[in-house]
């Protein structure tokens, strides 16, 4: 293997997201706070040889967010991509989709109807019951194995209390855009959670959340609009969701054994903006429309336990039954009566995963040294309807299977710097063997300097969309491809932070970093040939595309008293090559610049906290295909502003927060050259909010 070391120099001022610094300042008991990601044991994030970035639940609460979508829009690299019309959300960091970024769940990946860990809708994770998010960018192959490209988000859920008892109930009102009524329009979120410790050794907990989300109409009319004029429905699909856990926990002296339950139940609801008509002899003459119901469910089981074996072995073992559902709903719902009629429920997509990891480390005595083993089994069931031609389906039922074994070595080469080896093998059933390897380094100057730099090589497999799906009716064929191999790539990154304080009292921590990823084998489904008998043109998932970016990026943070102020900015070049059988795309850079900032101020006499946070999002460019070509495509600049006042009342036992979303009122950008009808490129607005909305949340407490 030949590998290619980049050298990232330079320095700008500073900084980053909230999302971004929380490893840094507040206090010197933040300096030293507390990670498990990419960790062979929890540790100080100051020691970490991975640049571990945190979300804190101080944050969370800030901007008032019910799930991961709420938060991630305010992260630095990452953006959000809502979709309306499916009512899904999904990431993308580095300009690389939701397939090559791993969520977990207390460091397991977390299953979809769609696979495991990756193209998770960011809008069904709930945050109720979280501790914190730690994030790291970068291939993360080694110790998360498959897809873990561009990065992995970690979410660590609570599993202790300072309290005997914990209770805490909110309910949430809040406007989309400038629609509202109390049980018809709008968002409309209720929670509670109970958390009980019996003693020492024994802690349990559950919780559950509904997000009632009404839609978004904007220039449609709603469900019971009966005219023909295609302005029937919702502009955003309504949605209802409920989330359930339960945790039970028991720990003593150096063992800790939990299990950890979740559980979801989404509908959304999709209104057919068509409406038919008709007559028979009961009904006489009416009106109906052809909608469709998605409902799908998670279920989530975890079993953790840790602690040491032999009397110096550290060993952490999971084992996760996971599943996950989406069945569609056929209906008629005649639009005089308001009732539904001829309803046919089918499975479309479903998961079944059994997933187990383990690890063991602690092998020496000498504490300069440490060697962590580990092993991730990984059984998907996969099942999905696939179109084999107008109104004419079969489901496919596939089975894959890894069996991964990983060893990584962390040297304490002197008090100061540090040397982090790993290797990973993957034994596929459906694809050839697969490796990844990294190196991370971390080198700790006087005055507060920490250098780190890391290397990594991961591997993506095809998703089982890619592999199986199918899709032909009325001149059109679009078809998965069993045949492809998994995309490989490289990554390297390598940061300096600077912390320190000032004699006024002002402490700040400052960061630069740079990265660069190379992803090779990339998969897309292309245009394959024109069918020679219809002139129809056919697509088909195929290894045909190379992919680069490179990443330069500034964090800083500043605090002094009550006041937290920070600022971040990033620049990111993208490099994606496309040869299909008919034609193939430029490989030059394309350039695009974000900037976020947050700032909160708290008023410790009246117990008040006021809180902003602020993302740029700059213009972006990428090809898409014409009629004959590749043509550049450009997505407009946006901004995103969320705000909040909290106020405690009663010694903190009752919160009341207010505050706005999307203060820019952003709905729709432009994106450029995207309708080649007629021979000539257009534009196209993309959707990404449905504008400014306001809220306003209560929060009950009760710490016994």
């Amino acid at each position: 293997m030949k590998i290619n070391f980049t050298l990232f120099a330079g320095l700008l001022f500073c900084t980053c997201s909230f999302a971004q610094q929380k490893d840094t300042i507040n206090s010197q008991e933040k300096l030293s706070e507390v990670v498990v990601t990419g960790q062979f044991e929890p540790q100080s994030i100051k020691k970490s040889v991975f640049n571990v970035r945190v979300i804190s639940s101080k944050d969370i609460k800030n901007l008032v967010a019910n799930n991961l979508a709420d938060v991630l829009n305010q992260y630095l690299n990452i953006t959000v991509r809502p979709s309306g019309t499916s009512g899904r959300s999904t990431v993308s960091l580095f300009g690389l989709d939701a397939q090559y970024f791993k969520i977990l769940v207390d460091n397991v990946p977390l299953v979809n109807e769609a696979g495991l860990g990756n193209n998770t809708d960011l809008s069904q994770i709930n945050l109720n019951d979280v501790e914190r998010i730690e994030i790291v960018e970068g291939s993360m192959g080694v110790i998360y194995g498959a897809n873990a490209v561009s990065g992995v988000l970690n979410i660590i859920t609570k599993k202790s209390s300072e309290y005997k008892w914990n209770i805490t109930a909110s309910v949430q009102e809040e406007t989309v855009k400038d629609e509202y009524a109390l049980f018809d329009k709008g968002r409309h979120i209720q929670s509670i959670r109970a958390a009980h410790t019996f003693n020492e050794n024994w802690f349990v907990s559950i919780g559950a959340n509904r997000n009632d989300f009404q839609g978004f109409l904007d220039d449609k009319n709603g469900k019971d609009y009966f005219e023909n004029d295609q302005t029937r429905g919702y502009r955003w699909l309504p949605k209802d969701q409920l989330n359930g856990n339960a945790l039970i926990s028991y720990s003593k002296n150096n063992f800790r054994i939990f299990y950890k339950f979740e559980y979801l139940d989404e509908d959304v609801d999709y209104y057919n903006s068509t409406v038919q008509s008709g007559y028979n002899s009961q009904l006489g003459s009416y009106r109906y429309a052809n909608d469709k119901r998605y409902l799908s469910n998670r279920y989530f089981h975890n079993l953790n336990a840790s602690g040491k074996m032999f009397t110096r072995l550290n060993y952490n073992v999971s084992l996760s039954h996971q599943k996950q559902e989406r069945n569609v709903e056929d209906f008629w719902y005649y639009l005089y009566t308001k009732s539904e009629a001829n309803n046919v429920r089918a499975k479309d997509q479903s998961m079944e995963v059994l997933y187990s990891t383990g690890t063991v480390n602690n092998f020496f005595t000498n504490k300069k040294i440490d060697l962590q083993i580990g092993y991730e089994f990984v059984n998907n069931q996969g099942f999905a309807l696939v179109q084999e031609g107008n109104n004419i389906y079969s489901p496919v039922r596939k089975t894959l299977e890894n069996y991964d074994f990983f060893a990584s070595s962390e040297i304490m080469a002197t008090s100061r710097f540090s040397v982090r080896p790993g290797l990973r093998f993957s034994a596929q059933s459906q694809f050839k063997d697969q490796y990844a390897s990294s190196l991370g380094l971390r080198y700790l100057f006087d005055n507060g300097f920490e250098l780190r730099g890391s290397y990594g090589t991961s591997f993506r497999t095809p998703t089982f969309d890619e592999l199986y799906t199918k899709q032909i009716f009325d001149g059109h064929f679009f078809t998965g491809n069993e045949n492809l191999i998994p995309e490989t790539s490289t990554s390297y990154e390598a940061s300096l932070k600077k912390s320190g304080s000032f004699n006024s009292g002002l402490r700040y921590a400052s960061t630069f970093a740079g990265s660069f990823l190379d992803v090779n084998d990339r998969i897309d489904m292309a245009l394959v040939r024109f069918n020679p008998d219809t002139g129809n043109p056919e697509y088909q998932y195929i290894n045909i595309s190379k992919y680069k970016m490179w990443n330069f990026s500034t964090m800083n943070q500043f605090t002094i008293d009550n006041f937290n102020f920070n600022i971040g900015a990033s620049v990111i070049g993208v490099s994606r090559k496309i040869e299909n059988e008919v034609f193939a795309s430029d490989d030059k850079f394309l350039y695009s610049f974000n900037i976020n900032s947050s700032v909160s101020y708290q008023f410790p006499k009246w117990n008040t906290i006021i809180s902003a946070y602020y993302k740029f999002n700059g213009k972006t460019q990428q090809f898409i295909e014409g009629t004959s070509s590749y043509i550049l495509s450009d997505i407009d600049p946006s901004h995103w502003l969320d705000a909040s006042i909290r106020q405690g009342f009663f010694k903190n036992q009752l919160e009341a927060t207010i505050g706005a979303r999307n203060i820019c009122n952003i709905t729709n950008v432009r994106q450029t050259n995207t309708n080649q009808s007629a021979g000539h490129a257009g534009s196209s607005e993309l959707m990404l909010a449905y504008g400014r909305s306001y809220f306003i949340k209560l929060t009950y407490n009760l710490n016994l």
